[in-house]
Parts: structure tokens; C-alpha cells; sequence
């Protein structure tokens, strides 16, 4: 009973931050919606033991969404990333495409014949999940995470143009600080 009660939860949360992904006005919040919905969905796999997939879902689409906010910051600044926008364009053509995908694909998983199970599960699902999942690609998976790591810290670098020791010159000698905005922490 706690578990249908918490599946509903996650279902309704990841449906309503998802539909909000279009309805609020600013990139950041759509972005911050879209993490709310992924995390549900990805609690929601937890919640019925895919936890392998639960994890990944979770963890990609968390760091997914942090560097999204830290190249709207970048590139945009945070205010700008906040200002009222439409997140829809082509309101009319958006409509028809995804409601014919929706029928192109419902029509799809109801009317084709799926075949039967063959064969037994393996011992342990998850081992054998993430070994069909990544196979020969784990040094990718694992070169990859560092990589989007040093990306992130770039990013965060370049965005701040000016740091706390710009202030005091190339040798921290510049006496008093040259503020760009006086009355700063020099005051």
C-alpha cells in the first residue's frame, strides 16, 4: 500500500514538473523543472527495483541539468536566464507533432504482437543490465565523467570574469584594491 501511495507521488510530481517545463517563463526554472521531473521518474525505478537504471537516470539528468545551469550563467547571466520568455515556439506544429507521435507510438505498443519470454531472468538483473548497457564502453563512461567534471569548473571560470584576487593585481600588490564598483569589501 506504501509503495502504490509513493509510486503516485513520483507519478504525479514527474508529470506536473514536466507539463511546468513548458508553463513557467524562464529558462532556469524549465530547467529546474526538468530535473524535478527526471528525479522522480528515476525514484519512481528505485521505487519498483530497477535500481541500476533508477541511479543512472538520477545521477545523468542531476549533473545533466547542473551544467545547463552553469552555461545559462555563463552565457546569459543569471538574470537573463530568469526573465520572462516563451519556452514554446511553433506553438501550433508542436502540437501536431506531438500528439501524432503520441498516437504513432500508443497505436505502436498496443497493435504489435510482442513476442514471448524466452529463456530465465539472470541471477543478478542488475549486474547483467549493466553489462548490456555499457559492455565495452565502460572506459568511455569512465574517461567521460572527469571530462564533464573539468568542463563544469571551466565553466564556472569563465563566467567569473573577475575573481577576489583580480583586484589586487598580477602580484597582490596593488594597494588599495582596484574595485570595479567602489565600496565593495575595500570600502
Amino acid at each position: 500500500m506504501v509503495e502504490t501511495v509513493w509510486f503516485w507521488v513520483l507519478a504525479v510530481t514527474a508529470v506536473g514538473s514536466g507539463i511546468a517545463v513548458f508553463r513557467v517563463d524562464s529558462m532556469a526554472r524549465a530547467t529546474y523543472a526538468l530535473a524535478v521531473s527526471f528525479v522522480a521518474v528515476g525514484l519512481a525505478l528505485l521505487l519498483v527495483d530497477l535500481d541500476y537504471l533508477g541511479l543512472i537516470t538520477i545521477l545523468m539528468m542531476v549533473m545533466e541539468m547542473a551544467v545547463m545551469a552553469v552555461y545559462m550563467i555563463m552565457f546569459m547571466g543569471m538574470n537573463p536566464a530568469l526573465m520572462p520568455m516563451s519556452m514554446v515556439h511553433g506553438h501550433r506544429t508542436a502540437i501536431v507533432a506531438g500528439v501524432s507521435s503520441f498516437v504513432v507510438l500508443a497505436a505502436g505498443a498496443l497493435l504489435i504482437p510482442w513476442p514471448a519470454r524466452r529463456g530465465s531472468p539472470s541471477a543478478d538483473t542488475t549486474l547483467a543490465l549493466g553489462e548490456t548497457l555499457m559492455g565495452s564502453k565502460m572506459l568511455v563512461m569512465m574517461t567521460v565523467s572527469p571530462v564533464m567534471f573539468a568542463t563544469i569548473v571551466a565553466g564556472i571560470v569563465l563566467a567569473a570574469h573577475r575573481t577576489r584576487y583580480d583586484r589586487f593585481g598580477d602580484d597582490l600588490d596593488q594597494h588599495p584594491a582596484d574595485d570595479p564598483q567602489p565600496g565593495g569589501v575595500g570600502r
